[in-house]
C-alpha cells in the first residue's frame, strides 16, 4: 500500500467515537456532546424562508452572508463587550472548522500549541495536522487552566495557546481575571490566544468573559458556534473572528478547504442570533437541574467530582475498569484518557440528555462502582 501522510498517521480516530462504536444501539448515551432539545422554531424558519425565497441555493461570500456577519458582530458587542467588524468574521462549517482555520493559519512546522489537558480532542489532532507540536497543560484542582501555567510553558517555539471556558470535557468556568491575564500573556509574549467559546451561554455559576474583550494587541482569536447554544449541532454553523490580518490569513485556508458555510445554515444562524433568546434560558435551566441530580448520584456512590460550573459535562475521578463496567451495563461514558494523558483515571459524563436517562444511568453507574471496588 502507498505511503500515507505523516501528519495523518500521527492522529487516530477520536476516542469518543470509539466508545460510541462499542456501545449497543439501545444504550443510554452519556458520551454525546449534543443538546437533546430541538433547534428553536424561529431558527428553523429562517432557513425555510431562505430556501423558499431561493436565497439558499448557491454559494455565499467566502466569509458568509453580510447579514449573518452583521448579526455575529452585533452579538459580540451585546454579549461579550468587544467590537467586531462584520468584515472580520468568517462563517465556518461548525466550531470545528473555525478551530482548524485558527491553527492552520498560525502554526508552522514544529511550532508548539499549548492547551488544557484534559481538553477537547480536536486541539491535539488539529495541531498535528498543521505540523505543529501539541503541548498539554496541567489544570488546577477545580479543572480550570491557570494563566501562570500557560506563561510557564511558553517557549521560543510557541505559536499559540488555547483557552476554553466553559470547558469541554470538564465543565470548568474560568474567572474574568484569568481571561484578562490570558490576553496580557498573548500580548507580552507575542503569541496567539485562541479562545474557544462554544459553550459561552451555558453557565450556572460565575460568568463568561472573553479574553478578546481585554485584547489591545490583536493577539486573540475567538472561535464560536451555534451548535451548543441553540441546539444546532447538525446545522454545522460556526465562526471565527479576530484582527483583520489574522482573519485574512484564515480566509485563505477557508476558501480552499470549504469555500463557504452551508447557505441554509447561515440563514438559520442569523435567525437564532437575532430572534428570541428564551429557548437558550430554558435549556440552561434544564441542564443545571440535570447537573445537580447527576452530581448527587456520583457523590452518593463515593466518586470525587469537581462541581462543573458550565457546559453540560461532569468529570469524576473513577476506579480502574469503571468505564467498561458502566458500558457493560448499557451506559456510554467517555474515558478521560480520550482528552489527554492527564485525563487518565477520569470519565467524561454528558448530562445533555433526559432526566429519565440520567436517573437510569445513575443506577447502572452505582452497580458498576460497587462491582469494580
Amino acid at each position: 500500500m502507498s505511503d500515507f501522510s505523516r501528519r495523518v498517521e500521527a492522529i487516530d480516530i477520536s476516542g469518543i467515537r470509539k466508545v460510541f462504536e462499542a456501545a449497543s444501539e439501545d444504550a443510554i448515551n452519556l458520551g454525546l456532546g449534543q443538546p437533546d432539545f430541538p433547534t428553536p422554531e424561529h431558527a428553523r424558519q429562517g432557513a425555510i424562508d431562505a430556501i423558499e425565497a431561493g436565497q439558499a441555493d448557491g454559494y455565499t461570500s467566502n466569509k458568509g452572508t453580510a447579514s449573518l456577519r452583521a448579526a455575529i458582530a452585533e452579538k459580540h458587542g451585546r454579549d461579550n463587550a468587544f467590537t467586531a467588524s462584520p468584515e472580520d468574521v468568517i462563517a465556518t462549517s461548525g466550531g470545528s472548522e473555525a478551530l482548524h482555520l485558527a491553527i492552520e493559519a498560525h502554526v508552522d512546522e514544529g511550532e508548539e500549541v499549548l492547551f488544557p489537558d484534559p481538553g477537547f480532542v480536536s486541539y491535539d489532532a488539529l495541531t498535528k495536522l498543521a505540523g505543529g507540536t501539541p503541548v498539554g497543560l496541567p489544570l488546577r484542582d477545580d479543572l480550570t487552566l491557570d494563566p501562570a501555567t500557560v506563561e510557564e510553558y511558553i517557549t521560543e517555539d510557541t505559536a499559540a495557546f488555547i483557552v476554553n471556558s466553559p470547558a469541554n470535557p470538564t465543565g470548568a468556568v474560568s474567572p474574568p481575571e484569568d481571561m484578562r491575564e490570558f490576553a496580557r500573556i498573548a500580548a507580552e509574549h507575542d503569541v496567539l490566544c485562541i479562545s474557544d467559546e462554544v459553550y459561552e451561554h451555558i453557565v450556572f455559576e460565575g460568568e463568561h468573559r472573553s479574553p478578546r474583550a481585554y485584547d489591545d494587541a490583536g493577539n486573540v482569536v475567538v472561535v464560536n458556534a451555534c451548535s451548543k447554544t441553540y441546539s444546532m449541532t447538525g446545522w454545522r454553523l460556526g465562526w471565527v473572528t479576530g484582527d483583520s490580518e489574522r482573519v485574512e490569513r484564515m480566509l485563505r485556508v477557508h476558501q480552499y478547504a470549504q469555500a463557504c458555510a452551508s447557505a441554509p445554515a447561515q440563514y438559520a444562524a442569523e435567525a437564532a442570533l437575532t430572534g428570541p433568546q428564551d429557548p437558550v434560558d430554558e435549556m440552561v435551566a434544564a441542564f443545571e437541574e440535570r447537573r445537580d441530580v447527576l452530581l448527587d448520584g456520583l457523590e452518593d456512590m463515593g466518586l470525587d467530582v469537581p462541581t462543573p460550573k458550565g457546559a453540560f459535562y461532569a468529570m469524576p475521578e473513577v476506579p480502574d475498569g469503571w468505564v467498561d463496567a458502566v458500558l457493560d451495563r448499557g451506559v456510554v461514558v467517555v474515558p478521560g484518557g480520550a482528552f489527554g494523558e492527564r485525563g487518565e483515571g477520569y470519565a467524561r459524563i454528558s448530562y445533555a440528555t433526559s432526566m429519565e436517562n440520567i436517573e437510569a444511568a445513575i443506577e447502572a453507574m452505582r452497580e458498576a462502582t460497587a462491582a469494580v471496588r
